[in-house]
């Protein structure tokens, strides 16, 4: 086994282990989230994804955000969610940002997938936000960059984060309905 399969085998462990925190809204998610980040970093830039090397250094910085913002409310911090019109500024701003990274990595760097790359990681870091906020609608854009990050993954012969992608998306759609739940209850009380 190589060292990269062996890094990718923990990177995909904790990252697990930090997603299952995540939805049940435990605090130590952060923790996992930084040990699988910190991992990442070095899996990414060894295959030259240069943007999900960078996302994976920004999930490092949020999830220290996280942990802190999770951590200053002694777990009230309660779930929130936007409005529609929040989400259409986003995504068309992230679309833009989006095009620039892809365009300023395919010319100015050997980078692989640059567009695609740059879809994926600026859309995790929106949605990295909002989870950190305890936005449920971070979710939803899980769910989909869950999904496009298979192909990506495949792409590159990353098969166990291929794999990864997929449980990650099944388990967004299951974190969302969590949340939901939990979102309706509180607005009930």
């Amino acid at each position: 086994m190589s060292a990269l399969s062996l890094i990718e085998i923990l990177a995909t462990l904790t990252s697990l282990t930090y997603l299952l925190l995540l939805i049940k809204q435990n605090i130590w998610c952060w923790f996992f989230s930084i040990i699988s980040g910190l991992l990442s970093i070095y899996l990414f830039y060894s295959t030259k994804l240069y943007l999900e090397s960078i996302l994976y250094g920004y999930f490092v910085l949020i999830s220290c955000y996280g942990w802190w913002n999770w951590s200053k409310r002694n777990g009230s911090l309660r779930m929130r969610e936007w409005k529609p019109i929040y989400h259409i500024f986003t995504v068309f701003i992230g679309f833009a940002l989006a095009c620039g990274l892809g365009y300023f990595f395919s010319t100015k760097t050997d980078a692989s997938k640059p567009y695609l790359d740059a879809c994926t990681t600026v859309f995790s870091i929106i949605a990295n936000i909002l989870e950190a906020r305890k936005m449920l609608s971070g979710w939803i854009y899980w769910i989909i960059i869950n999904g496009v990050s298979v192909g990506l993954y495949l792409s590159k012969s990353l098969h166990i984060y291929a794999g990864l992608m997929i449980v990650y998306f099944i388990m967004s759609i299951v974190g969302y309905r969590e949340w939901k739940k939990d979102l309706a209850g509180s607005t009930q009380s």
